[in-house]
């Protein structure tokens, strides 16, 4: 146990290097994930419930929604934004990796029968051709994917799309970084996010300059086990956007300050992009 602690805590993590544990779908991690989720005043698993109000009204007002558009939610949750979608005519399917926050959807869309189809899996995994008018990634999911990912992604979503399609989503910009130093901090819980029984979490906040990527990393110390997790996020200018998205085959792309359309301006700690198939 002190080996695999030390194995952990000796040196810094290579850009982007996983420890093979479930975060996302981890079957207690994802009970707090999902109860953040679901809790409208505060930021963290999602936005609060204003803003994605303020996001959905744009997204329908510049892909014009009212004629059932097919929309893809990736990484949708428990369906807060894709039950917004559907309450404002687009015909919905959700997929997020999550089988605790799909199941919660599924549940919600037969009691409001919204008809929304949901799917537990990766987006990494989809296979869809010509299908979907909109296609939507939101909260800065994007930069938690390493670039092979990226590459990955982005020419299933171009597949995925129908000629003309739109492909919309968030990431975050070096200003969400700008001010946060390196750093390390522990503290005990008596149960909590990272399990139920007692645990001692040791964080560090790492920066990685050249490729603008950061990592959050947590070392989880039980009484008979030690669980690290890696978060990993990077930070975007737009003209890496518009590379990387242009790559993919995207020939069209327009930016904005957040996902609520708000003009660019290069000063915001978030990027949004619209990008055409």
């Amino acid at each position: 146990m002190n080996r695999l602690l030390l194995k952990y805590l000796e040196k810094r993590p290579a850009a982007y290097e996983v420890t093979g544990l479930k975060f996302w779908d981890d079957p207690h991690i994802s009970k707090g994930m999902l109860a953040a989720h679901l809790n409208t005043e505060l930021e963290s698993a999602t936005r609060k419930l204003d803003f994605i109000k303020k996001s959905v009204d744009w997204i329908k007002e510049i892909t014009d929604g009212e004629n059932r558009k097919k929309l893809l939610d990736l990484g949708c949750g428990p369906g807060i934004y894709a039950e917004l979608f559907a309450e404002r005519g687009f015909d919905v399917t959700g997929i997020d990796i999550s089988g605790r926050s799909i199941d919660y959807a599924k549940e919600n869309t037969v009691k409001k029968r919204s008809n929304i189809k949901y799917y537990q899996k990766s987006y990494l995994e989809m296979e869809y051709s010509e299908e979907f008018d909109i296609i939507t990634l939101i909260y800065c999911d994007f930069g938690v994917l390493n670039p092979e990912e990226r590459e990955i992604l982005l020419k299933k979503i171009y597949k995925a799309l129908k000629p003309g399609g739109m492909l919309i989503f968030d990431v975050f910009s070096e200003k969400e970084y700008q001010m946060k130093e390196e750093n390390t901090s522990w503290s005990y819980n008596n149960g909590g996010y990272w399990s139920e029984n007692p645990y001692v979490c040791l964080y560090s906040f790492n920066r990685y300059y050249e490729a603008a990527v950061f990592l959050e990393q947590y070392v989880i110390l039980e009484e008979e086990s030690v669980k690290c997790y890696n978060l990993w996020n990077k930070a975007f200018s737009a003209e890496e956007l518009h590379r990387d998205l242009g790559e993919a085959g995207f020939h069209k792309c327009g930016f904005y300050d957040d996902i609520s359309g708000k003009n660019f301006t290069e000063n915001s700690n978030v990027i949004c992009a619209a990008a055409y198939k």
